[in-house]
């Protein structure tokens, strides 16, 4: 499985490729299916670019997204979306009004009132990705969470930005991972170290996830024109043509 992950926290200053609205997360979920991606991570966000929660900016994303493609779409419920855990429940909760619910949410088991979201998540029958962060104590507590055996996969997001580095931290990250509950594993970085994790994801024959959340430049260091483009070279640099051979 490679997950396209559409825009992240980035904003209209990252450039002209981060997809922003409903009908440009459109487009460019489409065009990364197209290239070979099986799933989509997206950032709902309000006309001034912030996250959100609400159901009046998650509709439209989902709307539009599933008017043109087919896989599993999933959001973010980041705290910075909404820091207060009881409103953050009371807006998951407030999705009833969306006629079509997202089919999975990341929720970051390092922040307050994880065990919290991903309960109303999993109450509203929306399929929880356990988000552990490198750096974090995250796998602690989701190897201690009565709902770890209840995740639809875990999300091990290596935080460190380095090339040189991000591979032996995501070799930590597993380790302190162990068994995970046997649930699905989805390895993945950021920036600098993207890349090199992405390769190692692809090694271990592990789950992984590219697009413009998680780097904007592809691996020789040019600047990425779209989530197709690092979806396509995502699935080379994973190995996926050997694989499939």
């Amino acid at each position: 499985m490679i997950q396209v992950c559409l825009n992240g926290p980035r904003g209209a200053g990252d450039g002209a490729a981060v997809p922003l609205s409903p009908q440009a997360l459109a487009e460019s979920a489409a065009a990364a299916v197209a290239a070979g991606a099986t799933d989509i991570h997206v950032h709902p966000k309000t006309p001034c670019g912030q996250d959100s929660l609400s159901p009046r900016v998650l509709a439209p994303v989902l709307d539009a997204i599933r008017a043109r493609v087919s896989v599993p779409v999933g959001v973010t419920t980041g705290a910075w979306a909404e820091p207060d855990t009881a409103a953050r429940v009371e807006r998951i909760r407030s999705w009833s009004a969306i006629s079509a619910l997202p089919d999975h949410a990341s929720v970051n088991w390092h922040e307050p009132g994880a065990e919290q979201v991903a309960a109303g998540l999993l109450e509203r029958g929306v399929g929880v990705e356990a988000g552990i962060w490198s750096g974090t104590d995250g796998a602690a507590r989701f190897a201690a969470s009565p709902l770890g055996p209840r995740v639809l996969r875990v999300l091990a997001e290596v935080t460190d930005p380095s090339a040189d580095t991000a591979e032996e931290t995501a070799r930590a990250l597993l380790a302190d991972l162990g068994s995970a509950f046997g649930r699905p594993v989805l390895l993945h970085g950021e920036d600098g170290g993207a890349w090199p994790v992405l390769r190692l994801a692809g090694r271990l024959g592990l789950a992984t996830r590219i697009g413009l959340e998680d780097t904007l430049v592809l691996p020789d260091g040019e600047r990425a024109v779209s989530n197709a483009q690092l979806v396509a070279e995502g699935l080379v640099q994973y190995g996926w043509a050997q694989r499939s051979s």
